[in-house]
Protein backbone atom coordinates (compact mmCIF):
# COMPACT_ATOMS: atom_id res chain seq x y z
CA UNK A 1 0.00 0.00 0.00
CA UNK A 2 1.03 3.61 -0.86
CA UNK A 3 1.99 6.05 2.20
CA UNK A 4 1.01 9.06 0.23
CA UNK A 5 -2.49 10.21 0.04
CA UNK A 6 -3.66 11.75 -3.41
CA UNK A 7 -7.10 12.59 -4.90
CA UNK A 8 -7.55 12.48 -8.66
CA UNK A 9 -9.86 16.03 -9.39
CA UNK A 10 -11.26 14.48 -12.64
CA UNK A 11 -12.14 11.28 -13.76
CA UNK A 12 -15.35 9.66 -15.88
CA UNK A 13 -16.06 5.90 -14.97
CA UNK A 14 -19.11 5.04 -16.35
CA UNK A 15 -18.16 4.60 -19.50
CA UNK A 16 -18.30 1.55 -21.13
CA UNK A 17 -14.77 0.70 -21.38
CA UNK A 18 -14.74 0.69 -17.13
CA UNK A 19 -18.08 -1.98 -16.79
CA UNK A 20 -15.95 -5.00 -16.31
CA UNK A 21 -13.36 -4.31 -13.74
CA UNK A 22 -14.95 -1.66 -12.03
CA UNK A 23 -13.76 -3.31 -8.98
CA UNK A 24 -10.17 -3.61 -10.57
CA UNK A 25 -10.11 -0.58 -10.92
CA UNK A 26 -10.71 0.84 -7.43
CA UNK A 27 -8.13 -1.95 -5.67
CA UNK A 28 -5.72 -0.43 -8.00
CA UNK A 29 -6.55 3.36 -7.34
CA UNK A 30 -6.09 2.48 -3.46
CA UNK A 31 -3.25 0.70 -3.90
CA UNK A 32 -1.91 4.05 -5.18
CA UNK A 33 -2.70 5.92 -2.43
CA UNK A 34 -5.64 7.62 -4.07
CA UNK A 35 -8.46 8.36 -1.35
CA UNK A 36 -10.92 10.64 -2.99
CA UNK A 37 -12.17 11.30 -6.63
CA UNK A 38 -14.07 13.56 -8.42
CA UNK A 39 -16.31 11.68 -11.26
CA UNK A 40 -17.01 14.85 -13.92
CA UNK A 41 -20.90 14.95 -15.17
CA UNK A 42 -21.10 15.50 -19.36
CA UNK A 43 -25.29 15.88 -19.81
CA UNK A 44 -27.71 15.40 -17.39
CA UNK A 45 -29.05 11.87 -18.61
CA UNK A 46 -25.50 10.37 -16.87
CA UNK A 47 -26.46 12.10 -13.04
CA UNK A 48 -28.03 8.61 -12.13
CA UNK A 49 -25.28 6.64 -12.97
CA UNK A 50 -23.07 9.02 -11.33
CA UNK A 51 -25.17 8.90 -8.00
CA UNK A 52 -25.00 5.01 -7.82
CA UNK A 53 -21.59 4.80 -8.81
CA UNK A 54 -21.12 7.37 -6.21
CA UNK A 55 -22.93 5.80 -3.61
CA UNK A 56 -21.28 2.34 -4.21
CA UNK A 57 -18.19 3.49 -3.70
CA UNK A 58 -16.89 5.95 -0.92
CA UNK A 59 -13.99 6.99 -2.99
CA UNK A 60 -16.41 8.62 -5.52
CA UNK A 61 -17.91 12.39 -5.18
CA UNK A 62 -19.05 13.83 -8.45
CA UNK A 63 -20.43 16.77 -10.33
CA UNK A 64 -23.58 17.36 -12.42
CA UNK A 65 -23.69 19.71 -15.30
CA UNK A 66 -23.78 19.75 -19.01
CA UNK A 67 -20.49 19.83 -21.47
CA UNK A 68 -20.32 22.45 -24.02
CA UNK A 69 -19.43 20.23 -26.31
CA UNK A 70 -23.41 18.75 -25.81
CA UNK A 71 -24.50 22.81 -25.44
CA UNK A 72 -27.59 21.72 -28.14
CA UNK A 73 -28.86 19.71 -25.02
CA UNK A 74 -29.40 22.40 -22.54
CA UNK A 75 -33.14 23.66 -22.22
CA UNK A 76 -35.59 25.51 -20.15
CA UNK A 77 -35.53 23.37 -17.41
CA UNK A 78 -32.10 22.24 -17.37
CA UNK A 79 -30.99 24.23 -14.66
CA UNK A 80 -34.15 23.43 -12.51
CA UNK A 81 -32.50 19.58 -12.34
CA UNK A 82 -29.14 20.59 -11.87
CA UNK A 83 -30.43 22.40 -8.68
CA UNK A 84 -32.45 19.25 -7.68
CA UNK A 85 -29.79 17.07 -8.43
CA UNK A 86 -26.68 18.81 -6.35
CA UNK A 87 -29.24 19.86 -3.38
CA UNK A 88 -30.41 16.16 -2.39
CA UNK A 89 -27.28 14.30 -2.93
CA UNK A 90 -24.45 15.81 -0.27
CA UNK A 91 -21.84 13.26 -3.06
CA UNK A 92 -22.36 16.06 -5.24
CA UNK A 93 -19.30 18.42 -4.58
CA UNK A 94 -19.38 20.62 -8.27
CA UNK A 95 -21.44 21.57 -10.83
CA UNK A 96 -19.61 20.70 -14.67
CA UNK A 97 -18.13 20.03 -16.55
CA UNK A 98 -19.22 23.50 -17.98
CA UNK A 99 -17.24 25.96 -19.88
CA UNK A 100 -16.38 26.65 -23.66
CA UNK A 101 -14.75 24.34 -26.54
CA UNK A 102 -14.04 26.23 -29.75
CA UNK A 103 -11.72 23.21 -31.14
CA UNK A 104 -14.27 20.75 -31.82
CA UNK A 105 -17.51 23.30 -31.89
CA UNK A 106 -18.09 26.66 -33.23
CA UNK A 107 -21.47 27.12 -31.94
CA UNK A 108 -20.41 30.17 -29.58
CA UNK A 109 -23.84 31.14 -29.01
CA UNK A 110 -25.03 28.25 -27.87
CA UNK A 111 -22.55 27.28 -25.44
CA UNK A 112 -22.53 30.33 -24.11
CA UNK A 113 -26.61 30.30 -23.27
CA UNK A 114 -25.47 26.98 -21.75
CA UNK A 115 -22.40 27.93 -19.67
CA UNK A 116 -23.99 31.01 -18.13
CA UNK A 117 -26.93 29.87 -16.16
CA UNK A 118 -24.48 26.41 -14.88
CA UNK A 119 -22.38 29.38 -13.19
CA UNK A 120 -25.01 31.14 -11.85
CA UNK A 121 -26.13 28.46 -10.41
CA UNK A 122 -23.31 27.47 -8.88
CA UNK A 123 -22.52 30.84 -7.26
CA UNK A 124 -26.14 30.61 -6.07
CA UNK A 125 -25.71 26.98 -4.38
CA UNK A 126 -22.28 27.72 -3.43
CA UNK A 127 -20.91 25.01 -5.36
CA UNK A 128 -17.35 25.53 -7.64
CA UNK A 129 -17.50 24.70 -11.24
CA UNK A 130 -15.42 22.34 -13.08
CA UNK A 131 -14.38 24.10 -16.09
CA UNK A 132 -13.94 22.70 -19.14
CA UNK A 133 -12.05 25.41 -21.82
CA UNK A 134 -10.45 24.90 -25.27
CA UNK A 135 -9.25 26.88 -27.66
CA UNK A 136 -11.95 29.83 -25.97
CA UNK A 137 -9.49 31.15 -23.22
CA UNK A 138 -10.38 34.72 -24.20
CA UNK A 139 -14.16 34.20 -24.27
CA UNK A 140 -14.34 32.47 -20.72
CA UNK A 141 -12.04 35.07 -18.94
CA UNK A 142 -14.66 37.94 -20.39
CA UNK A 143 -17.33 36.13 -19.08
CA UNK A 144 -15.82 35.41 -15.44
CA UNK A 145 -14.50 38.91 -15.68
CA UNK A 146 -18.37 40.25 -16.29
CA UNK A 147 -20.13 37.63 -13.81
CA UNK A 148 -17.33 38.37 -11.02
CA UNK A 149 -18.40 42.31 -11.81
CA UNK A 150 -22.16 40.96 -10.72
CA UNK A 151 -20.97 38.84 -7.87
CA UNK A 152 -21.76 35.76 -9.75
CA UNK A 153 -18.92 34.00 -10.64
CA UNK A 154 -18.29 30.92 -8.71
CA UNK A 155 -15.16 29.22 -7.16
CA UNK A 156 -13.35 26.28 -9.31
CA UNK A 157 -11.08 24.91 -11.21
CA UNK A 158 -9.84 25.09 -15.12
CA UNK A 159 -9.96 21.13 -15.69
CA UNK A 160 -7.06 19.62 -18.01
CA UNK A 161 -5.26 22.27 -18.58
CA UNK A 162 -3.45 23.22 -21.86
CA UNK A 163 -3.39 27.23 -21.55
CA UNK A 164 -0.63 29.38 -21.54
CA UNK A 165 1.11 30.91 -18.68
CA UNK A 166 -0.30 34.53 -19.11
CA UNK A 167 -3.85 32.76 -19.68
CA UNK A 168 -3.04 31.07 -16.56
CA UNK A 169 -2.50 34.11 -14.58
CA UNK A 170 -5.77 35.64 -15.45
CA UNK A 171 -7.53 33.01 -14.73
CA UNK A 172 -5.94 32.61 -10.89
CA UNK A 173 -6.90 36.42 -10.26
CA UNK A 174 -9.97 35.59 -10.85
CA UNK A 175 -9.29 32.82 -7.96
CA UNK A 176 -9.70 29.78 -9.87
CA UNK A 177 -7.66 26.45 -9.40
CA UNK A 178 -5.43 24.98 -12.22
CA UNK A 179 -5.72 21.30 -12.85
CA UNK A 180 -2.71 19.40 -14.41
CA UNK A 181 -3.66 16.18 -16.19
CA UNK A 182 -1.46 13.56 -18.02
CA UNK A 183 -1.02 16.00 -20.30
CA UNK A 184 1.78 17.58 -18.27
CA UNK A 185 3.73 14.39 -18.80
CA UNK A 186 3.96 14.68 -22.22
CA UNK A 187 7.20 15.79 -23.55
CA UNK A 188 6.39 18.48 -25.91
CA UNK A 189 3.80 20.57 -23.94
CA UNK A 190 5.88 22.89 -22.74
CA UNK A 191 4.05 25.76 -21.92
CA UNK A 192 2.13 23.48 -19.67
CA UNK A 193 5.54 22.24 -17.87
CA UNK A 194 5.90 26.38 -17.21
CA UNK A 195 2.83 26.25 -16.15
CA UNK A 196 3.35 23.84 -13.75
CA UNK A 197 6.42 25.46 -12.23
CA UNK A 198 4.98 28.63 -12.00
CA UNK A 199 1.76 27.73 -10.15
CA UNK A 200 0.87 28.83 -6.52
CA UNK A 201 1.52 25.97 -4.11
CA UNK A 202 -2.47 26.79 -2.82
CA UNK A 203 -3.72 26.75 -6.38
CA UNK A 204 -2.96 23.81 -8.46
CA UNK A 205 -4.94 19.88 -8.85
CA UNK A 206 -4.00 16.47 -10.30
CA UNK A 207 -5.95 14.58 -12.20
CA UNK A 208 -6.41 12.07 -14.29
CA UNK A 209 -9.18 12.93 -17.07
CA UNK A 210 -9.63 8.96 -17.38
CA UNK A 211 -10.40 7.28 -19.32
CA UNK A 212 -8.28 9.63 -21.86
CA UNK A 213 -4.98 11.38 -22.04
CA UNK A 214 -3.21 8.59 -19.83
CA UNK A 215 0.21 9.57 -18.62
CA UNK A 216 3.84 8.65 -19.63
CA UNK A 217 4.75 5.87 -19.27
CA UNK A 218 0.98 4.48 -20.42
CA UNK A 219 0.45 6.15 -23.25
CA UNK A 220 -1.87 4.66 -25.15
CA UNK A 221 -3.57 2.95 -22.64
CA UNK A 222 -6.96 3.06 -21.24
CA UNK A 223 -6.07 6.20 -18.27
CA UNK A 224 -7.49 5.24 -15.00
CA UNK A 225 -7.37 6.89 -11.48
CA UNK A 226 -4.60 4.75 -10.17
CA UNK A 227 -2.15 6.95 -12.74
CA UNK A 228 -2.94 10.08 -10.96
CA UNK A 229 0.49 8.85 -8.82
CA UNK A 230 2.27 9.56 -12.51
CA UNK A 231 0.85 12.89 -12.76
CA UNK A 232 1.95 14.01 -9.24
CA UNK A 233 5.36 12.47 -9.65
CA UNK A 234 5.93 14.39 -12.93
CA UNK A 235 4.96 17.63 -10.95
CA UNK A 236 7.16 16.45 -8.39
CA UNK A 237 10.14 16.58 -10.80
CA UNK A 238 8.87 19.78 -12.37
CA UNK A 239 8.51 21.75 -9.20
CA UNK A 240 12.23 20.00 -7.70
CA UNK A 241 10.49 18.69 -4.63
CA UNK A 242 9.09 15.44 -3.45
CA UNK A 243 5.88 13.50 -4.29
CA UNK A 244 4.91 13.71 -0.74
CA UNK A 245 4.71 17.66 -1.39
CA UNK A 246 2.33 16.66 -4.29
CA UNK A 247 0.45 14.94 -2.74
CA UNK A 248 0.01 16.73 0.66
CA UNK A 249 -0.80 19.88 -1.56
CA UNK A 250 -2.52 19.17 -4.04
CA UNK A 251 -4.93 17.07 -1.95
CA UNK A 252 -5.61 20.11 0.12
CA UNK A 253 -6.37 22.46 -2.11
CA UNK A 254 -8.85 19.88 -3.40
CA UNK A 255 -10.48 19.89 -0.17
CA UNK A 256 -10.83 23.34 0.30
CA UNK A 257 -12.01 24.00 -3.14
CA UNK A 258 -14.83 20.78 -3.13
CA UNK A 259 -15.27 20.13 0.16
CA UNK A 260 -16.09 16.67 0.13
CA UNK A 261 -17.44 15.94 3.54
CA UNK A 262 -19.36 19.11 4.22
CA UNK A 263 -22.39 18.46 5.04
CA UNK A 264 -24.77 20.67 2.81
Amino acid sequence: MSNIELIDSHCHLIFENFEKDIEDVLLRLRSKGVKKLVHACCELSEIPKLKKISHTFNEIYYSVGLHPLEAKKWELNSQSLLRKSAQEDKRVVAIGELGLDFFKNDNKSQQIEALIPQMELACEINLPVIIHCRDAATEMIEICNDLSKKGKCPKGVLHCWTGTPKEMNQFLDLGFYISFSGIVTFPKSQEIHDCAKMVPNDRYLIETDSPFLAPVPHRGKRNEPAFVENVAKFMANLRSTELKTIAKESSKNAEELFKFDLLR
